[in-house]
């Protein structure tokens, strides 16, 4: 019989559920893993939290993240948003697992600027086998930054804090930010690989007609073919295109659909079923966007 999900709303909760001491600060804590300890009696469950979650660990601290485990090295950071499932898969003693994990409550940042940007950080919905791998330098920018924030919620609480401690967690996710952006520009090869897969793909999926089975093509089966989250083959593609994975799946299909309208004499609807369309008017929205032109104005010119 399976265990039911604990939900944790708060970090006080969090730091009760890994068996942490009573934490300094209501809305953000890190915590030294070297102190984690996961019993037998605690292996198979699982939880959800409503904290935003950051780390760096050498090795895989009996957590699983989503459908996904993963054996850290040093070095390698791991980032995840509220709602995340988290399964317990092994027991972990005390001193095994050495590095740091930070908490963040969604208040914390509430009315900031960082609240109008934190969506933009999308490294917080990849998948853990996505993680970012830091050289010695770029660990030690990050360590620095967590340690400023864990300073200022332990040393001083006052009418600045809150600001101080934002300002340096946004900080640290731009500098993340940069870093995954060296981490694509490594691996440049692998993700030109993505890139013309996927295209071969988008192609297929017309020729083959998948179009009439399932409707317009989705980015998610792209990112199922490529073993990548949906959000980091996203990534991935617009920074070695410049473009997003909508963006050529829109362009490819406004094409087809100029050939139809040239070549064919079938009519406007009968153009935006074949393309995956449910409804008509959808497709020469999508269309008189892409070209200025509905499409009986561009069959007619």
């Amino acid at each position: 019989m399976s265990k039911s999900i604990t939900k944790i709303e708060s970090i006080c909760e969090m730091h009760q559920h890994l068996g942490y001491p009573k934490p300094r600060h209501p809305l953000i804590s890190l915590l030294d893993t070297s102190k984690l300890v996961v019993p037998k009696t605690s292996v198979g469950s699982k939880s959800v939290s409503n904290l935003y979650m950051i780390s760096i660990k050498d090795r895989n601290c009996g957590i699983e993240y989503g459908r996904n485990s993963f054996d850290f090295e040093e070095g390698v950071m791991v980032f995840s948003a509220p709602g995340q499932v988290y399964t317990t898969i092994r027991e972990v003693k005390k001193g095994e697992i050495q590095g740091w994990i930070l908490y963040f409550h969604p208040d914390l940042i509430r009315n900031t600027h960082l609240s109008e940007i934190i969506d933009d950080y999308s490294f917080f919905n990849y998948d853990v086998y996505e993680a970012l791998h830091l050289s010695e330098d770029e660990k030690q920018i990050v360590n620095d930054c967590i340690t400023n924030i864990k300073n200022e919620y332990e040393q001083r609480i006052d009418n600045h804090s809150q600001r101080v401690i934002v300002s340096n967690l946004e900080l640290l996710l731009n500098y993340s930010l940069r870093f995954y952006e060296r981490q694509f520009n490594t691996r440049t090869s692998q993700s030109k690989d993505v890139v013309t897969s996927f295209k071969k793909e988008l192609k297929a999926y017309y020729k083959e007609q998948k179009a009439l089975e399932f409707g317009l093509p989705s980015i998610e089966r792209f990112a199922e073919h490529a073993n990548l989250s949906q959000h980091y083959f996203s990534d991935l593609i617009k920074k070695e295109t410049g473009q997003t994975p909508k963006d050529h799946i829109n362009e490819y299909i406004v094409e087809q659909a100029k050939n139809m309208l040239i070549g064919t004499e079938q009519s406007i609807s009968e153009i935006a079923y074949d393309l995956g369309f449910n409804y008509p008017h959808y497709f020469t929205r999508l269309f008189k966007s892409k070209t200025g032109q509905t499409p009986m104005e561009y069959r007619n010119n």
